[in-house]
């Protein structure tokens, strides 16, 4: 039985400003987000996308795949942190706080990473 730490399991955040001002532009960030959620990311927000990781190493090969598929005008900041940091995340919405649920569906064990990209991922 593999040990899980709160240091150790990871969450990636995905934060970006894409240009959408032509079709062209918007059909760009389109593809981008849809990527996102191809790739187990979760709206956040409109331009927030989140998702768990079981380590580091993960969450680095997801930075490079996301650095392959970011738009050329984009602005992406891509912001690793774990889970025992984002426990103590405050929500609020309106003016009520909202208590914080881990997911459904939680990474339990340390799988190969090569079971969480997608066949595409070649790095």
């Amino acid at each position: 039985m593999t040990y899980l730490s709160g240091y150790r399991l990871m969450w990636i955040m995905v934060l970006f400003d894409l240009p959408v001002t032509t079709e062209k532009e918007r059909k760009k960030a389109t593809k981008f987000r849809n990527f996102l959620m191809d790739n187990s990311f979760e709206m956040v927000q409109f331009s927030v996308y989140m998702r768990p990781c079981p380590s580091k190493e993960h969450v680095e090969r997801l930075v490079k795949l996301i650095e392959k598929n970011v738009p050329e005008d984009g602005k992406v900041d891509i912001l690793p942190i774990t889970d025992k940091q984002y426990e103590n995340i405050v929500t609020i919405r309106g003016r009520n706080k909202v208590q914080r649920n881990n997911p459904n569906q939680y990474i339990l064990f340390q799988p190969d990473i090569e079971h969480f990209l997608p066949e595409s991922a070649n790095l």
